[in-house]
């Protein structure tokens, strides 16, 4: 293993215990099991190996995306695949979804970033997909650029607003975690129903 990838992977650790205010650089380099200068080195300061491992793990989650988007399966298989993936990733990285928010207050430049980088998964397929699907009589007539909107924010939104969701339910992370693991299916069930003739 690298000393960049026992960065990343300590960075991911401590991040995700502490989030992103709590987290220290010293307890990253404790982690990874370097010293703090070699940290320093690597990366001059938290925000920016924040930023390192954001686009690390965004690097791993984009390619399945674009797959999803871009596969010949119908547009019910790709929604079941999208929920499984996204809410599978975000289960492995938790602190992603705040920090982007935290990013998009803080840092808009840095998120618009990513989302104009080229490797991005880019939905026009998927909409002119929805489309034909539209027209053959497979789906409902819908606003194809709702439908994404629905199937993102059903699966980001009880990850970006963890705290909330956990105090308004009364539920432990255990259970939070669980009803997350539901959420693969359920997502895709609920949606599919709604739309499918």
């Amino acid at each position: 293993m690298t000393t960049e990838e026992k960065i990343f992977n300590a960075a991911r650790i401590v991040f995700q215990k502490k989030g992103f205010a709590g987290a220290r650089m010293q307890e990253i380099a404790d982690e990874a099991g370097i010293n703090k200068a070699m940290l320093h080195y690597c990366f001059k300061n938290k925000q920016l190996l924040f930023e390192a491992v954001f686009m690390n793990a965004f690097s791993q989650l984009a390619p399945q995306i674009k797959e999803i988007f871009t596969s010949g399966e119908s547009v019910f298989d790709k929604i079941k695949k999208f929920t499984h993936s996204y809410i599978s990733f975000v289960i492995h990285n938790p602190y992603l979804p705040q920090f982007i928010i935290q990013e998009m207050n803080n840092n808009p430049a840095f998120v618009m970033s990513f989302l104009n980088n080229e490797n991005r998964p880019n939905p026009t397929l998927l909409i002119t997909q929805i489309e034909k699907e539209i027209a053959d009589g497979i789906i409902k007539p819908v606003n194809p650029k709702q439908l994404l909107m629905d199937v993102f924010s059903m699966t980001v939104f009880p990850f970006a607003a963890q705290i909330l969701a956990k105090g308004m339910l009364q539920i432990s992370d255990a259970e939070f975690n669980q009803m997350m693991e539901e959420r693969k299916t359920s997502i895709a069930e609920q949606i599919i129903n709604s739309i499918k003739r």
